[in-house]
């Protein structure tokens, strides 16, 4: 992936969602969720609530206009191992995922769409 191409985008969707998310709740993060109950899904939180460590990777600092501060994007390395050569594109879809993802109460839930890029 060349250094210019985004490794995490938004769709207009995510971004007015998140900032709808970040008046009620503060500074946000992801983490690409990695399986178990809600397949991979791109879980939003209060910035910090999830706790990273030695084993995710920052794919990115995203910046959502209207907001102060970029939302984090976070994924376990072994993930990334098997999602690196991919952009993730962060949308939003109707229905409610089942997990504890901020957006679950609004009734939609973020999902990752994906497209190939070259190494």
């Amino acid at each position: 992936m060349t250094s210019s191409a985004p490794r995490v985008e938004l769709t207009s969707a995510a971004s007015e969602l998140l900032r709808r998310l970040r008046a009620v709740h503060g500074p946000l993060m992801f983490h690409q969720s990695g399986g178990c109950c809600d397949g991979s899904a791109p879980m939003c939180y209060p910035e910090g609530e999830f706790r990273t460590g030695d084993s995710d990777v920052l794919l990115a600092s995203l910046t959502v206009e209207g907001m102060d501060e970029p939302v984090s994007f976070w994924m376990s390395k072994s993930q990334f191992e098997v999602w690196s050569h991919t952009r993730l594109i962060v949308d939003v879809v109707k229905g409610r995922g089942s997990g504890f993802s901020l957006e679950a109460p609004e009734g939609v839930r973020f999902l990752i769409r994906s497209r190939l890029v070259g190494t």
